[in-house]
């Protein structure tokens, strides 16, 4: 006949270990040896979790991670830093409007000023022998006015020296070759007249030169700047010291030093 356990007279059943939720049991501590997957390690401190989104400790943050095509990616300039679009010269401002006329007055003294010498000397030679010559009206009938106008004009004419006719034509084209290196200058950013009072004349969009067609352009809508002198003087009370002619151009006259 057998009496059960001698340890457990009674006959009550041993303790169970806790059950864990949903039925699972719970891990069973490893005994000896090194601990199981979930368990901490011995003798390691454990680190707090960085919140998602924060680099973990220790670990060194990706520089220079290339962009689409392997290029990397430059990190972009803030708002308002030379290089931006609508920002060309900003650091060193607008030019000012007496800047502006100084730089006009100048290029005009390149243009004008040998022509205009040449203009004055043609003018005294032909002047002198027109005072000299004598309209011959002995054809002209009392009262026939149209004969002598006629004769007046023919002796002038034939008057003129051809000193005076050949200075004419050299005035001009001294005039026109001048007016095309100013362009030329103009279109490369610095006119004479600007590089001396220090301006520069550039695209509003990108700060950069707009090349000898677009200033040939900006010359000619200058002849809505003609209009009672507005347009020479808008640029002082406008915001970016532009002409009409600027504004229609996409241009501005900035200080280059």
């Amino acid at each position: 006949m057998s009496f059960g356990d001698p340890n457990n007279p009674y006959g009550q059943q041993p303790p169970q270990a806790p059950q864990g939720p949903y039925g699972q049991q719970p891990p069973v501590p490893p005994q000896g040896g090194q601990p199981g997957y979930g368990y901490p390690q011995q003798g390691a401190p454990q680190q707090p979790q960085q919140p998602y989104g924060y680099p973990q400790q220790g670990q060194v943050p990706p520089q220079g991670q290339p962009g689409y095509g392997g290029y990397p990616q430059q990190p972009a300039a803030p708002y308002g830093q030379p290089g931006m679009p609508g920002m060309p010269g900003m650091p060193q401002g607008y030019a000012s409007w007496g800047a502006r006329v100084g730089a006009a007055l100048i290029d005009g003294l390149i243009v004008g000023a040998l022509p205009g010498i040449l203009y004055v000397i043609a003018g005294i030679m032909a002047a002198s022998s027109v005072s000299s010559a004598t309209p011959d009206y002995s054809s002209c009938q009392p009262g026939d006015y149209s004969c002598i106008q006629n004769a007046a004009n023919t002796a002038v004419s034939s008057s003129t020296p051809v000193g005076a006719i050949v200075l004419t034509g050299l005035a001009w084209l001294i005039g026109l070759a001048g007016i095309i290196f100013v362009l030329i200058k103009e279109g490369q950013g610095q006119s004479p007249g600007k590089k001396v009072v220090g301006i520069r004349l550039v695209k509003e969009t990108t700060g950069q030169p707009l090349g000898f067609g677009m200033a040939l352009v900006r010359r000619i809508c200058h002849f809505l700047d003609n209009f009672c002198f507005i347009g020479y003087l808008w640029p002082l009370w406008d915001e970016k010291s532009q002409t009409f002619a600027d504004k229609i151009v996409g241009t501005v006259v900035v200080r280059s030093q």
